[in-house]
Order: C-alpha cells, then structure tokens, then sequence
C-alpha cells in the first residue's frame, strides 16, 4: 500500500460535499449541471471541488460541446477498494500484531488487540 497515495486521496475525500459528489458519480457518469442540482453553491465552487477530484485521480472530466461531464476513474474505484481492504484486513504480517507495545499495564510482549 502506497500510504502517500492514499494519504492524497483520502484528503480530497475529507469535505463532505466531495463525498456526496463521489456518492452521486457512484451510479455513472454525470454533468456538472446535474451534479450541481444537488448542491447549494454556485458553480465555480463545484468546479473547485471537481479540480480538487480530478488532481487527486478520483474523477475523469470530458467536455461535450459546453457541457463538462464527470466520472469515477477505474483506477481510483480499483485502488481505493484495495487498499481498504488492505488496511482493514486481518493479515499475519499486519503491523498490529507484530508491534511490541511497551505500554503501562501490557506485558512487552503482549499482542496489541483489534478495533
């Protein structure tokens, strides 16, 4: 896992209207007209948080005719989900269980517990 890569994308996904953004890209691909119907702000402030998406590689923008229309990279769903998994999977080599805590009240080598 590419902990700078994520550190990137999990902080263009920290506001919760990119996140809502990323909920609504969820079901395909969507203008930024219609992105825009579900939000209380103007459009260059959707353009802010799409640019925000789009350096982060979370959103593919194309242009037709005036219009710009917004999807979720492959490679942002595939890698995201990945490292998720990763992160939160209960592996042997996991950092968790071969630290050695030297905590007050834990033995040196007492396993740390799970979440």
């Amino acid at each position: 896992m590419n902990y700078d890569d994520m550190s990137k994308t999990l902080k263009a996904l920290a506001d919760p209207k990119r996140l809502k953004i990323i909920d609504l890209l969820s079901c395909g691909s969507l203008c930024a007209c219609d992105i825009l119907d579900h939000f209380d702000f103007t459009q260059p402030t959707l353009s802010h948080h799409m640019k925000v998406l789009e350096k982060a590689g979370i959103v593919l923008v194309t242009k037709e005719g005036t219009w710009h229309h917004y999807q979720l990279t492959d490679h942002f769903v595939d890698q995201f989900m990945g490292s998720m998994m990763q992160l939160f999977s209960n592996k042997e080599d996991c950092i968790c269980k071969t630290i050695n805590c030297n905590c007050k009240g834990e033995e040196k080598d007492e396993k740390i517990g799970t979440i």
